[in-house]
């Protein structure tokens, strides 16, 4: 992470911005809007010095609100194109692990945020740091069985950590914080990461009618 990096995540109800130099944090803002990132997210930019130019950008793919990671991956790609930046991803949920193993150390972490249609997103890490199952969208209450951790992180922390008896460390990933993540997660494109199937599917086409048949 030496030349000037832009890191922007808008995938949560948070929104934040972040720029690095040489592994260093030259600047960064982090807001919880709820919603309004679209409108929020360029300013915030425009904020850092030298206008947030940098040779490479990051963008948290997801997953979270469908808005926001495409907010912040539209964003990502037009800069990009804007400054001939090289632009990639990182996982939502790889960050939010990254702070609560910053925060426990040698801990086990599992990870839980706020999903869609009342789910919650799900992910278990070890105390190395390395992702021990795929992520899952669960009913709360299958979120809560799987959760076994020393260390419960993330938007819904503290929901899982009352019926479990683990620590709560209720945090949303913040760009600031992007030096904690491995870079070995980096991701080189920038396809959403929305963690669920998709509610709308294609409708299927009805078989052609019988043609009649004459005598």
């Amino acid at each position: 992470m030496n030349a000037r990096l832009l890191v922007i995540d808008c995938a949560t109800e948070a929104c934040s911005v972040a720029l690095f130099e040489g592994g260093t944090l030259l600047a960064g803002e982090y807001i919880e809007l709820g919603r309004g990132h679209a409108e929020r997210l360029v300013p915030m930019i425009a904020a850092l010095p030298g206008h947030g130019r940098a040779a490479r950008i990051m963008v948290n793919l997801g997953p979270g609100s469908f808005t926001g990671i495409r907010v912040g991956i539209a964003a990502a790609r037009a800069l990009g194109l804007a400054w001939g930046s090289t632009v990639g991803g990182y996982g939502c949920l790889d960050l939010v692990a990254a702070m609560a193993q910053n925060a426990y150390p040698g801990s086990t972490i599992d990870v839980v945020m706020s999903g869609g249609h009342g789910e919650w997103f799900f992910q278990p890490f070890a105390a190395t740091g390395e992702p021990e199952a795929p992520l899952a969208s669960l009913l709360p209450e299958a979120a809560i069985e799987r959760a076994a951790a020393r260390v419960i992180a993330g938007s819904q922390a503290a929901a899982v950590a009352t019926r479990t008896g683990a620590l709560a460390h209720a945090i949303r990933p913040d760009a600031r914080a992007f030096g904690l993540l491995d870079a070995a997660t980096w991701r080189d494109e920038t396809s959403p990461v929305y963690g669920r199937a998709p509610d709308a599917r294609l409708p299927v086409a009805a078989p052609p009618a019988a043609t009649p048949q004459t005598a």
